[in-house]
């Protein structure tokens, strides 16, 4: 048996169901042992009962009490990280110091299990102790095709303080990317009600956040405020442009959404901006076709956070990953044209 575990809720796993989340930590757990701690109030949220279907806001404390060792063990945790995975994820390292870590996470590598995910960060960082007797903490995510900027935490101390500034949107965050179309204004602000349609599969695979009006979220169900800033970069011609974005809340999917939302589908992203559909200049499609790839354009740039033990600031930067690079090579972009801060005119 496990002994009690007390996890704190990362940002991006906000308003997912206790059970989804809890599957995905643990996917041998079955439903009816979670239905059944929930009962016995054995998991507990904020220290109160709840319910196998209470949502999660990020920041919140889940205590899970002790698991049998093989509902607690997936398989691919029983096996040793391989040597060129270490090497790989070790390789993706681009600021450390005795508390906090971050990665240049790399497109297609998910950030935590799931369904079918049996190679994950979480489940590599045992490679990332670098002499500490425990692995580093997630304390945020990004999606398993979106590269960039992950940081974790190497101490308890830094968890509690990098969880905080995640929760009360004291940290910033800038991505790039390359979206069909040209957004005009060139600069400015996308702000939208995000509801979550279900998805296909058992588990809830496949969901897909909806965009609604701002006069329609207090009717629709589930549906939460996202405001996101963009700055478009360069553009070619009509086809495609290279935007900054800053997500200021954090919901899931959110970049991607709302640039589909207003036209302009991040290239790359089948889920919102129509796998198949090439684009032909009018600002829609997720394909721009010959040698651009087909791969998510979605690339978190930077973090700005306040240091949790030194509370000095600190701004790491990540390069683009390879598929990207190779687009911006086509288009004749490079990475040192973008501003520092392309969004300056609006704070």
């Amino acid at each position: 048996m496990t002994g009690v575990q007390i996890v704190t809720v990362a940002e991006g796993d906000s308003d997912q169901r206790l059970d989804r989340w809890l599957r995905r930590l643990f996917p041998h757990v079955g439903q009816g042992r979670i239905e059944k701690m929930c009962r016995k109030g054995e998991l507990r949220v904020d220290g109160g009962r709840v319910k196998a279907s209470t949502r999660l806001e990020t920041g919140q404390v889940v205590r899970i009490p002790p698991l049998p060792d093989a509902d607690h063990k997936p398989t691919e945790t029983k096996k040793r990280i391989s040597e060129s995975d270490a090497k790989m994820i070790q390789s993706c390292v681009i600021y450390r110091d005795d508390h906090v870590l971050a990665l240049n996470k790399p497109h297609g590598l998910p950030v935590q299990g799931g369904s079918g995910q049996t190679r994950h960060v979480d489940g590599l960082s045992e490679a990332l102790r670098f002499g500490f007797e425990e692995n580093p903490r997630l304390v945020h995510r990004l999606d398993k095709d979106t590269s960039g900027v992950l940081l974790m935490a190497r101490t308890r101390e830094a968890a509690k303080g990098l969880t905080a500034a995640f929760r009360h949107r004291n940290t910033r965050k800038i991505y790039w990317a390359l979206v069909a179309g040209v957004p005009t204004p060139y600069l400015g602000e996308i702000k939208t009600g995000l509801v979550k349609a279900p998805g296909h599969g058992k588990q809830g695979e496949g969901e897909k956040m909806i965009a609604v009006h701002l006069n329609e979220i207090d009717t629709t169900s589930g549906a939460k405020r996202a405001h996101t800033l963009y700055a478009t970069l360069y553009r070619v011609a009509g086809r495609a442009a290279w935007v900054a974005l800053e997500p200021v809340t954090g919901r899931t999917h959110q970049l991607r959404a709302h640039m589909a939302a207003i036209g302009h589908p991040i290239i790359g992203d089948g889920k919102y901006g129509g796998s198949g559909q090439e684009n032909l200049g009018d600002g829609w499609g997720a394909q721009l076709g010959g040698i651009i790839s087909r791969k998510l354009h979605l690339h978190a740039r930077t973090l700005s956070f306040e240091h949790p033990v030194s509370h000095k600031p600190i701004t790491i930067s990540a390069l683009l990953p390879d598929h990207m690079k190779s687009s911006w090579d086509t288009l004749g972009w490079t990475e040192d044209l973008a501003a520092d801060d392309p969004f300056e005119e609006l704070q």
